[in-house]
């Protein structure tokens, strides 16, 4: 079966820009959504409550031409709802709220949906030679189509790890509805596959309107794909960095997660985009997040407020 990756830009940042660049993306790699579902489960990238001009969260103008596409492309009567889960640091009804998903959810008449509060299952999964008891939302494992939202930026650091970038694999990450996933950081390559192996999405729209890398740049990129994997490689590229050489990836296809056979990219040329993409080099990423714990500590001594504990527990690790 071919495995297709689509690469679609605008110069127009305007909400019939971002739609017609979607529209795009997904006629590229022949995606037509079926009438008959009747579930979907849209979960964009909320890891804080980062506006979407910093490149650090999923825009929500994407999300509403998604919503869109389906009731004008699919079944207009499709029951559809926006999914993410608490974190460490981030209670999720703030994040819909200050990050404009509550607005969109009225305006679209859609459902905003916390995974942490909805009903759970605790699944097993071996990766490698690490067996977890992962948490995850009912609406995540049953609904009959699910559409993963990423962003394309590069990653952070966790217990000293460097993930490079974060995109469609890692986005799943924030399915498990416990909100301490700093539990998993020691293991969090094989904790990010670990979830892939039991989540499996319809369909990837990587939100690249907005891209961070050294800083926050307007690529107006969005890739589309049917696969995570796939479209993590071809993320990757864009991003600068070789895919192989990334830990997570890397064990992802080890494990057969993805698809990368007969992988074809279309629409633009990685080339040329990655040229537009400012690199992050890791030194300079490690010198940064250490700058900005340093403040983040001195902030908290000053002022008597606490640090959120993913971060706390990464003094020393950077």
């Amino acid at each position: 079966m071919e495995n297709t990756v689509s690469l679609a830009r605008t110069v127009s940042f305007k909400e019939k820009g971002i739609k017609d660049v979607l529209h795009r993306a997904l006629g590229l790699i022949n995606f037509k959504p079926s009438r008959s579902v009747k579930c979907v489960l849209i979960k964009p990238n909320l890891c804080y409550y980062w506006d979407y001009s910093t490149g650090e969260t999923t825009d929500p103008r994407l999300v509403s031409s998604i919503i869109d596409y389906i009731r004008e492309k699919g079944s207009s009567k499709a029951e559809i709802r926006i999914a993410e889960s608490d974190a460490s640091a981030m209670r999720t009804k703030h994040a819909f709220k200050m990050l404009g998903y509550e607005a969109l959810a009225e305006e679209k008449g859609v459902e905003l949906l916390n995974l942490s509060t909805d009903k759970t299952y605790e699944k097993n999964v071996t990766v490698g030679k690490h067996e977890f008891k992962l948490t995850l939302a009912n609406s995540v494992l049953n609904s009959d189509f699910l559409i993963n939202v990423p962003k394309l930026k590069v990653g952070p650091y966790a217990s000293g790890q460097c993930l490079h970038i974060t995109c469609a694999l890692k986005n799943l990450f924030g399915c498990i509805s416990k909100p301490e996933k700093v539990m998993y950081h020691p293991h969090l390559h094989e904790a990010i596959v670990g979830v892939n192996k039991l989540i499996k999405p319809s369909l990837v729209i990587v939100d690249g309107i907005v891209a961070l890398g050294r800083h926050p740049v307007k690529l107006g990129l969005v890739i589309a794909s049917r696969d995570n994997l796939a479209a993590d490689f071809v993320a990757a590229r864009v991003m600068g960095y070789n895919p192989w050489k990334i830990g997570y990836l890397r064990l992802a296809a080890k494990e057969n997660v993805g698809n990368l056979e007969n992988l074809r990219v279309v629409g633009e040329s990685i080339v040329d985009v990655c040229k537009l993409f400012p690199r992050r080099s890791r030194l300079g990423f490690r010198i940064a997040w250490a700058t900005q714990l340093s403040l983040l500590r001195l902030y908290a001594n000053v002022s008597g407020d606490v640090m959120p504990s993913v971060l706390d527990k990464m003094r020393g690790s950077i």
